[in-house]
């Protein structure tokens, strides 16, 4: 009864006691449903067997589950039999959770290869439940032939935003497919979410040879998609079974994903590839619906580069051929003795400045991690390793004889000397143990290579100094000597006797130069840096750092960059890095083991670094990366001076390597602007070498139908009003941390799409053909059909009906953000009406109003006619008809508009985080007609709505944006049209507090109050 009617129970309850005639009429009236007496007991037990699960994992008797039952439940409605499911099990467990157990936020994840309409439909207006489903869709043309499958439909009401729809629109998509949909989707909205449970309608019918998904992914890619959700809610996360029905794929992909849950290590992916043309066109549309519901994903996407698209049917093709002639991948988990290796001597502590006692790279540093290690009972669950120095044939890898030589000699050198040497180098100290230590910190991170690589502990730890990726080929740098994570790296290249695949990622908050300068040109070695630039003026300065920094010859590509351009990055912006850009290139380039230059002093509190990430971030950070390289990771300490910080920081990253769940992240926020153009800035740079940054922004919600890309042309002449001209209205995520955009008109009050408040282009034309019409509205919730021993049984769906108003779109500008000009509003409303009949009258699928293909982004009217999708045969043989996608026919009254003209509209915000800036009117109150401060033109004008200064428009002479940029005051008001822009949200803004100031101002223009519309 939390999901389901009593009525309905009841009736299924009497399927128990019904003859095989009566169960087969009563199966009759639902769509691909068949019954046996067993039915309901069978389908109580398998609700009630994930309930025993919810109850154990939020009891912290256990921490994850997995429940292996049938019937599936996915489909079930809340009246409603439907494609195999009687009750619908997960919708059960998450109102189960709240309820009992008074969890506020649930994530379900429906990887399905059959869409869950029933969970959908069940949550559609409930923002306390996300609902994330990735399926085969085809158009519609794929069971359960439903639009409000497609990725348009995002929830309604409350609920906008939290109904995430990825549909596949062509058969034989695969694990990397799968992966990118949850690394820019699912991943990031649920960081932003911060789900406390997460269920998993773990249906496998999308492994490679299931008769009815023909899908093409594996079980190690269902290992991977779990590992991805474990780190999640604290790992709390139970999978309960759905569909799949390859018995011998089925057990194979069960296994994996408990394997996963299990702490095994993911299985390296025996083809991986970028994600394919098609998989990147259906998240980039699902991307674009959801962008105004959340913040994180502002800026997802990106128009596509003209020569991207003949790179992507050249490599798509070469793939598809070596695909052809791959086997399914065998299972790979490894047997282990040990799961985390750890290397540490406290002799690297005689390393020491002679001459500061309070140098920031203290001897204490190490000492004081392995103390806390100790302390919190993690050394005792790793393998100590013995360290051994690093031979002069390993350190001649990366670094010359004569410089190897020179260090040597310091040994022997008296303290001036050594000052004088120290001195010689670039922020560098040296002592008589200095080569010593530097030999036992690069043999240290040598032996834990060997440990990893031949299988005698999965991952590992290095707590070593000093720290090594600043040190050159023929000069120490940066407290750096000798660069122990290249060494490394060239030694397990040396012990495998190839040129391994060797990820290399660089967190410390300074850009490792040395490592970089020393894989440059190597493809083998993909290096990734994070790191404090401030546009070439954070250590080590110069231009070293930037994002166009990518390697050389056949490196190209192979060296990527991350620059923070400013201090305060934390957890959200690190977090938003390794979704949007490194995991994604990691995945595609697919190393064989992972070697990580893990300074912290990033972290909060550092003195040097002036960063905010975590402990539970760097755990994050460290367990998304043990998806890669068969878990085959690597911590080697770099950086990192404030030793409370740095003692944390390693202990989070120890307890991930050790199969620890991540902590839920506390304190959160968006990421910073700076942030996300950093980000923008080296994915733009490196489209061209990654296939899976190629994100394509979609010019119209027909372009996301048909699969066609926006391509990126030579820039025209740009329109006053920004591309960034409004975003919709923020409310908060049940007691999450970041605020969650929600719609400014719900779905019952629009009809074109998932409305994202950016300016948009409708070209109207004379009359809307069928075609036309049904792209523009809701269909109706038509018929299904039911063949079952030669009779027809109608089926009759719920029928939406919908009043289209008169509607004006506006145009998306092109080029920079610009300051408005003027505001004219839009609005539209639909009723959502869905009603749902009895199974005893023969009802059949219960549908919620979808929202239309169609968006405001482009909205074209044109001659054509729309086919129906062709219908298909139902689950595993059971005819379910094709469903009538016949749509509503859109009228409206153009008058006499030819086929080219054009209306602007803008939507405003309703409320923004910055109205608190608004300052109360002067005494003296308000005068629009007032020139501007700074060079007294009366023009076009604005008021500042924290100190009332008047300045300019950009396009006078920008006075009022130079103002900004130098007080940061968020709001101003329009002297011209008396509109409100926040240069922070890059919006109209229009909310009750800003009344008093707009009736004042209007007073001072016309002489009288605002008229009051209704």
């Amino acid at each position: 009864m939390l999901v389901h009617s009593l009525e309905y129970i009841d009736l299924m309850e009497t399927t128990q006691y019904m003859n095989e005639g009566e169960l087969r009429i009563l199966a009759g009236t639902y769509d691909s449903v068949y019954l046996h007496p067993n039915s309901y007991s069978c389908a109580c037990l398998a609700t009630g067997s994930v309930l025993r699960l919810v109850d154990a994992v939020l009891a912290a008797e256990i921490r994850n589950g997995m429940a292996v039952i049938r019937p599936p439940g996915h489909h079930a409605q809340r009246s409603l039999m439907d494609g195999y499911c009687m009750f619908n099990h997960v919708a059960v467990a998450a109102r189960y959770a709240q309820k009992k157990h008074r969890i506020q936020r649930v994530l379900i994840v429906d990887w399905d290869v059959h869409h869950g309409q029933g969970t959908q439909f069940i949550f559609d207006q409930d923002p306390s439940v996300l609902y994330f489903s990735i399926h085969r869709y085809e158009q519609g043309r794929f069971w359960p032939h439903l639009k409000a499958s497609n990725w348009s439909t995002t929830g309604f009401g409350q609920g906008q935003g939290y109904t995430i729809n990825v549909p596949w629109n062509q058969v034989g998509m695969r694990d990397a497919d799968y992966i990118a949909a949850f690394l820019n989707i699912l991943l990031p909205v649920a960081f932003e979410f911060q789900p406390q449970l997460v269920l998993v309608a773990a249906g496998f019918d999308a492994l490679q040879g299931d008769p009815k998904g023909e899908m093409a992914t594996t079980p190690p890619g269902f290992a991977h998609l779990t590992h991805l959700l474990m780190g999640l809610a604290g790992g709390k996360l139970i999978l309960s079974l759905e569909g799949g029905y390859n018995l011998h794929a089925l057990a194979k992909g069960v296994s994996a994903s408990l394997h996963s849950l299990l702490g095994d290590p993911c299985p390296m992916l025996e083809f991986p590839s970028a994600p394919c043309a098609s998989a990147r066109t259906s998240i980039s549309c699902t991307l674009e619906a959801l962008e105004p519901f959340w913040e994180i994903l502002a800026g997802s996407v990106e128009p596509q580069e003209e020569d991207e698209v003949e790179e992507d049917r050249a490599e798509e093709e070469d793939e598809e051929r070596r695909w052809e002639s791959a086997a399914l991948p065998l299972d790979a988990w490894p047997a282990l003795q040990e799961r985390t290796g750890l290397v540490y001597d406290e002799k690297m502590m005689s390393h020491c400045n002679l001459w500061d006692n309070h140098h920031p790279e203290t001897p204490q540093r190490i000492l004081r991690i392995m103390c806390h290690l100790e302390e919190l009972g993690l050394a005792s669950r790793c393998l100590i390793l013995p360290v051994r120095p690093a031979m002069d044939a390993e350190l001649l890898t990366c670094h010359s004889a004569e410089y190897v030589e020179r260090i040597r000699a310091t040994e022997k050198m008296k303290t001036r000397e050594l000052h004088r040497e120290g001195a010689s180098f670039d922020s560098i100290y040296i002592c008589p143990s200095t080569f010593s230590c530097a030999q036992l910190a690069a043999g240290a991170a040598c032996r834990l290579v060997e440990a990893v690589l031949s299988g005698e502990v999965l991952n590992g730890i290095a707590i070593v100094r000093p720290p090594g990726h600043h040190a050159e080929a023929d000069a120490a740098c940066g407290f750096c000597f000798f660069n122990s994570v290249a060494v490394a790296a060239r030694h397990a290249q040396a012990i495998a006797g190839r040129a391994l695949r060797i990820l290399i990622v660089d967190w410390d908050v300074h850009h490792g130069n040395g490592t970089q300068h020393m894989f440059e040109d190597d493809p083998s070695v993909l290096y990734v840096s994070l790191h404090r630039y401030d546009r070439g003026t954070f250590f080590p300065m110069g231009d070293e750092g930037a994002s166009s920094q990518v390697g050389r010859a056949a490196g190209l590509g192979f060296t990527v960059n991350v620059p923070w351009n400013g201090p305060r990055m934390g957890d959200a912006d690190y977090l938003m890095t390794w979704y949007r850009l490194v995991l994604p290139i990691a995945y595609e380039f697919n190393p064989e083991l992972v070697l990580v230059s893990a300074g912290f002093d990033a972290a909060q509190g550092d003195p040097l670094g002036g960063c905010q990430v975590t402990p539970e971030g760097y755990a994050h950070l460290t367990h998304l990366l043990m998806g890669l390289a068969n878990g085959r990771i690597i911590l080697v300490l770099e950086g990192g001076y404030n030793l409370a910080s740095i003692s944390e920081s390693m202990a989070a990253c120890t307890h991930s390597l050790l199969g620890d769940p991540p902590p839920p992240l506390t304190l959160l926020r968006p990421p910073q602007p700076g942030a996300l153009a950093s980000i923008t800035e080296t994915i733009q740079v490196h489209r061209k070498y990654w296939r899976s940054l190629r994100l394509m922004k979609m010019e119209d919600g027909e372009e996301c139908s048909s699969s066609k890309p926006f391509i990126k042309k030579p820039p025209k002449m740009t329109n006053p009003v920004s591309a960034k001209g409004t975003t919709t209205p923020k409310g908060k995520v049940p007691e999450a941390g970041l605020r969650k955009t929600t719609s400014a008109l719900s779905a019952k009050e629009c009809t074109l799409g998932h409305t994202k408040s950016k300016s948009a282009k409708a070209v109207l034309a004379q009359g809307p053909s069928p075609e036309q019409a049904a792209s523009a509205a809701p269909p109706d919730q038509a018929t299904s059909k039911e063949t079952e021993g030669g009779a027809t049984v109608d089926q009759h769906a719920s029928a939406a009906t919908t009043d289209v108003p008169n509607q004006t779109a506006s145009e998306e500008a092109v080029g920079d953000e610009a300051e408005p000009v003027g505001t004219s509003l839009a609005s539209c409303a639909a009723d959502k009406e869905s009603t749902e009949a009895s199974p005893g009258q023969g009802a059949a699928a219960q549908q919620s109003p979808e929202q239309p293909t169609g968006s405001l982004s482009s909205l074209e009217l044109s001659s054509g006619a729309q086919e129906a999708p062709e219908s298909e045969e139902g689950l595993l043989g059971e005819a379910t008809g094709g469903q009538s996608m016949n749509s509503l026919m859109l009228t409206q009254a153009f008058g006499n508009l030819n086929g080219q003209d054009v209306f602007y509209a803008v939507t405003p915000l309703s409320w923004c985080p910055h109205l608190t800036a608004v300052c109360p009117i002067p005494a003296e109150g308000l005068d629009v007609a007032q020139p501007c401060e700074t060079c007294g033109t009366v023009q076009e004008n604005w008021v500042c709505l924290t100190c009332y200064q008047v300045y300019c428009s950009r396009y006078v002479n920008s006075h009022m944006v130079h103002h900004h940029e130098a007080s940061q005051h968020p709001l101003v008001l329009s002297c011209v049209d008396l509109s409100t822009w926040c240069y922070h949200c890059q919006a109209y803004v229009h909310h009750q507090d800003l009344q008093e100031v707009k009736s004042a101002a209007h007073q001072n223009k016309f002489g009288e109050d605002i008229p009051h519309s209704h």
